[in-house]
């Protein structure tokens, strides 16, 4: 027999009372489980908010760090500008076809002092790794166009055998009468005209200079290495003898001049190369008025007789005229590349204080005093001047307060050399 025993029958308050509890407690989670969705939602949303503002700022920091180290880009201007000043009141020396008003104003003016006291400029682009850059656009016509270049900082020049030989460099760029005396045939040092360690922009920057050559060169004729540019600073702006090909002396130049260099763009035409350019002026450089400029801005420098400012037996200020300057071969002798380097860097440390008339008038008056000979000087003046200095912008062969510029001129310090 099988005994059958009935499920028992629950009792229904209990059931229902156990179905509403765990509803409650479902509804409870419910809203416990959407407070945190809520929570995780606003914190998503607030780390992505937070990534988009630092994009946000580091883009827009980007921008700004370009254009405060971008110049205006401008087409370059054309190098060859020819300073076709009439000078007035001129009487010619033979072969010459002008001259100089001549009057018995005060001594002279000009080149740089012996370290430029204006701060070198800092970049954000100048990186601590020594990488320079150089912001660059193309033009709509694709023509060239200048752009900004600032040279690595000191503190990125490595401590190895590389860095040293660029350290000498740039201790004979400043030095050049102590470490390359040998060579040198004035009281000038590299950094006389190539400012601020040869860091200045519109001074004929050295990191410029390593960029341009191998190149071309009117004066010489033929196509010229840096090396050879070199020789030629010391044969006449230095008054003096070429270092040969090799030579330590142009290897530890060569090498600032590349490090310097660092991150300049090849082929590019850079802003502040060279010298600037001025325009024609309105009136013709004139002597006299030259003659005050430099009474008024020069002399405290570099003296009323031109001679510069000596202490402590080196050169503080540079001699512009005479046996211990440049000679009539050297480029500053141009009163075209006189006048931009002295609008862009004169008075030391107040460059663009003058005017362009100013500049042209100080510059003529300068380059029309007597300093040591062309080194290719041919044995006459006349004929020198038609071979080497048939310009306007030369006072070379010209006739000054009754005297033929060329004709008393200390003798060259330096041998002349093919491609110099």
């Amino acid at each position: 027999m099988i005994h059958f025993t009935p499920t028992p029958v629950p009792d229904r308050s209990f059931s229902r009372s156990l179905q509403g509890d765990r509803y409650g407690l479902a509804r409870q989670r419910g809203k416990i489980d959407n407070l945190l969705v809520g929570f995780i939602t606003a914190g998503v949303v607030a780390i992505f908010g937070s990534v988009l503002y630092l994009n946000l700022s580091v883009f827009n920091n980007l921008d700004e760090l370009q254009a405060e180290s971008r110049v205006a880009l401008a087409p370059a201007p054309d190098t060859q500008t020819s300073a076709k000043a009439a000078m007035p009141q001129a009487s010619a020396a033979p072969s010459a076809d002008a001259s100089v008003a001549a009057a018995g104003a005060p001594s002279a003016v000009l080149a740089s002092g012996a370290a430029d006291t204006a701060p070198r400029a800092n970049s954000a682009f100048s990186a601590s790794a020594g990488t320079a850059t150089a912001a660059i656009a193309p033009t709509a016509g694709g023509a060239a166009m200048k752009v900004a270049f600032v040279p690595p900082d000191e503190a990125s020049l490595p401590n190895d055998g590389f860095g040293k030989e660029v350290r000498r460099g740039e201790d004979l760029f400043n030095h050049t009468q102590q470490l390359a005396r040998k060579y040198v045939g004035n009281s000038l040092n590299c950094v006389n005209c190539h400012l601020d360690a040869g860091r200045k922009a519109h001074s004929a920057p050295f990191w410029a200079a390593f960029g341009a050559y191998p190149a071309y060169r009117k004066k010489t004729g033929e196509v010229n290495t840096l090396a050879e540019r070199i020789q030629g600073c010391f044969e006449y702006s230095m008054n003096g003898k070429a270092p040969p090909l090799g030579s330590d002396e142009l290897k530890s130049l060569q090498s600032y001049a590349f490090w310097l260099a660092k991150g300049l763009p090849a082929g590019e035409k850079v802003a502040g190369a060279g010298y600037p350019k001025l325009a024609k002026p309105a009136k013709a450089p004139d002597f006299e008025r030259g003659g005050k400029v430099y009474a008024q801005n020069c002399a405290l420098c570099h003296g009323a007789n031109g001679q510069g400012q000596r202490a402590g037996g080196e050169q503080v200020f540079p001699p512009l005229w005479g046996a211990q300057s440049f000679n009539w071969g050297a480029g500053m002798h141009s009163i075209v590349n006189a006048s931009g380097f002295i609008h862009a860097n004169m008075p030391l440390g107040k460059g663009g204080s003058l005017s362009e008339q100013d500049a042209w008038d100080v510059a003529l008056f300068m380059n029309s005093h007597e300093r040591p000979q062309d080194p290719r000087f041919t044995g006459n003046v006349a004929d020198t001047r038609a071979k080497f200095h048939d310009t306007d912008s030369s006072m070379y062969g010209k006739t000054v307060n009754g005297k033929v510029l060329g004709s008393a001129s200390p003798k060259a310090g330096g041998s002349t050399r093919k491609g110099t």
